[in-house]
């Protein structure tokens, strides 16, 4: 259930021009559970929306089944593919789902559009958010065109890591995650574990050497 968005803490608090306040009369908060699908390929977008709490991940899926996340989508951020297709009037080319329960803001496609051409604030509101997660993007995709599985493998684990020094997480998902195939990424931690770094558990990867993976990690790209 969805309702008025009134909150003057929240993204979009700077806009003082009349038109950007009244486009934000017109704005819905919304909850959308966990693991649930809010677009997919081929979709039409008919609303602008920003994470105010939780977490969608979009990725991207080939012919063969091959996956590729993208980039998530977190509290106060815009999902960069909804701008692109609500500025083209064209449809979705990947899938977004929400990992946690997710709050959002939501704003109809006519009362986005007015606010792009008649509020200043709105508008350089919605360009440097999708300017910046842009750079995020092209970020990935030099990762991916230049960059060395195994650090990046290695910035992965780093991440994921928890308190007790465990990583619970498959190597289908870290594939997904890296943009890679399920083999390479277990033949590369394969390595690690005969380095002595890590060892793999089913289900989980515990590691044993945080200091070497994070300096493979911080490898420039080549």
């Amino acid at each position: 259930m969805s309702k008025s968005f009134t909150d003057k803490s929240a993204p979009f608090a700077d806009i003082q021009d009349d038109i950007g306040k009244n486009i934000l009369k017109q704005a819905r908060k919304t909850v959308i559970p966990a693991n649930t699908i809010i677009f997919k390929q081929g979709d039409s977008c008919q609303n602008y929306f920003l994470v105010l709490e939780g977490s969608v991940k979009v990725l991207s899926r080939a012919e063969n089944g091959r996956e590729i996340v993208l980039y998530r989508v977190q509290r106060g951020q815009s999902c960069t593919l909804t701008v692109a297709c609500l500025f083209a009037n064209s449809k979705y080319p990947a899938e977004g789902i929400t990992e946690t329960e997710v709050k959002a803001l939501l704003i109809p496609l006519a009362a986005f559009n007015q606010g792009l051409q008649h509020s200043a604030d709105f508008r350089k509101q919605i360009f440097d958010s999708h300017s910046q997660r842009l750079s995020e993007i092209i970020t990935l995709v030099e990762e991916i065109s230049f960059g060395r599985i195994d650090a990046r493998l290695a910035k992965a684990l780093l991440h994921y890591i928890d308190t007790d020094t465990t990583v619970h997480i498959t190597h289908q998902n870290l594939a997904t995650e890296l943009g890679s195939a399920r083999e390479v990424i277990s033949r590369q931690l394969k390595e690690f574990e005969h380095r002595g770094w890590v060892k793999l558990l089913r289900g989980n990867i515990e590691i044993l050497d945080i200091s070497a993976l994070e300096q493979l990690a911080s490898t420039n790209l080549v």
